[in-house]
């Protein structure tokens, strides 16, 4: 049974987002959540974000609601999301209201499904951008309603199991966090009375940029901000700089660099990837000076919540949450005893040697459920479900084929 394939644009309305203006601070606040390409990670339907729009902000905004399928178009092209609740969204993401012949939740995993349809849509620029007319031309295959509902209730199951291994995934990450404040305490309050240095004091933060497209940086990775997974820290699928299009100047690391994101440091973006490689200017190569500091005490004071605290102070008056270089280098330093330093070193390479086994279990489960995603959208997942319903099947889809013409109709 072939599934007719139809646009975007003829089974939902297509709403690109908005930014009310940030001159005037009122229009935002407490309200409804307003989304942006980083909120779209998560595979949960979209409640909180890390900025609302008050009522005043809200005049500026289309609320969408609930279900509704986000799909970044502008940069990040591909990341997807589905409302849990009335959202708007900035200007970065082009909407899907799908009509009553599109369950949303199938809509959801089929925008999923296609990361590479998307950003081929895309028109290329210095930053690649879907706009709304090239969105809605994407097709999308549409089986019954039925089998639509059949095929999201079985990736629903699925991605259950996969958020119950997230979920452990989320504990297993403060481990160093907690063994970090178990050694050293609290960097804020420094109960142990450690002597105090500023950062850039005892760690060297890097400040030589290079042409990434010089032949002896061609063969690295390159890393971005959204090559760095929030909390844990995991780099996640860098691509060679001769693969990437590189146009500005970036850091160069080696592999006893670790790596901050300055921007939107609540994201707690902080990677020891012991490799070369080169990185995004917005995020700082550091490392110890000497031994008044190990990499992993590094590691463990920049995802504390004390460190956080701090950059969140200081980052929250600019228009976009950044640290500059000064205020991560004025941070106060507790510096441990060496002794206690090396010990925390051993301890702490172990735990992330258990952390590289889970990460490889995650990678094992997330190529299981994409493999699903395909099964699904060739029509292999349901095939069985399908032959037992066939009778059904065809009555619907002859239902669904007129309303598919009275839409094509109208466009």
């Amino acid at each position: 049974m072939k599934w007719p394939e139809v646009k975007f644009s003829e089974v939902a309305e297509i709403v690109t987002g908005n930014t009310p203006p940030k001159k005037d601070p009122e229009n935002y606040g407490p309200g409804v959540p307003w989304v942006k390409p980083p909120d779209l990670d998560a595979w949960d339907p979209i409640t909180e974000t890390s900025e609302t729009l008050s009522p005043d902000g809200q005049k500026f905004a289309r609320l969408l609601p609930e279900q509704t399928v986000m799909v970044c178009c502008i940069g990040s092209i591909g990341r997807v999301g589905i409302a849990g609740t009335t959202v708007a969204t900035n200007q970065q993401i082009n909407s899907l209201i799908f009509k009553s012949t599109v369950e949303p939740r199938f809509g959801y995993y089929y925008c999923r499904s296609i990361p590479q349809l998307l950003q081929a849509a895309a028109r290329t620029a210095v930053v690649p951008i879907l706009n709304k007319s090239n969105f809605g031309k994407i097709k999308i295959s549409l089986p019954p309603l039925s089998e639509q509902r059949r095929i999201a209730e079985i990736l629903d199951q699925a991605d259950a199991l996969r958020k119950k291994r997230a979920e452990a995934d989320a504990k297993a990450a403060h481990i160093l966090p907690a063994l970090f404040y178990k050694m050293f305490g609290d960097p804020a309050t420094n109960p142990r009375r450690w002597p105090i240095a500023n950062l850039e004091a005892v760690a060297e933060i890097g400040t030589q940029l290079v042409d990434p497209n010089q032949p002896q940086f061609l063969d690295l990775p390159h890393i971005g901000g959204e090559q760095i997974e929030k909390e844990t820290g995991r780099v996640l699928s860098p691509k060679l700089v001769r693969d990437s299009d590189l146009r500005s100047d970036k850091f160069h690391f080696t592999s006893d660099y670790i790596l901050y994101s300055k921007i939107r440091p609540y994201l707690n973006k902080v990677a020891f990837p012991r490799f070369e490689g080169v990185c995004s200017a917005d995020i700082y190569p550091i490392r110890p000076r000497d031994g008044r500091l190990s990499h992993w005490y590094l590691v463990g004071l920049l995802r504390s919540p004390a460190f956080l605290a701090y950059a969140n102070i200081h980052s929250e008056r600019l228009r976009m949450a950044k640290l500059n270089r000064e205020q991560l280098g004025a941070f106060p330093t507790p510096l441990p005893d060496p002794a206690l330093l090396e010990i925390f070193e051993s301890q702490a390479s172990q735990v992330q040697s258990l952390e590289n086994a889970r990460f490889e279990q995650v990678d094992r489960i997330s190529t299981l459920f994409n493999v699903l995603l395909h099964r699904a959208f060739s029509g292999d997942l349901t095939a069985k479900w399908r032959e037992a319903h066939m009778k059904e099947l065809v009555a619907e889809m002859e239902v669904q084929a007129k309303s598919l013409e009275v839409s094509a109709a109208s466009e």
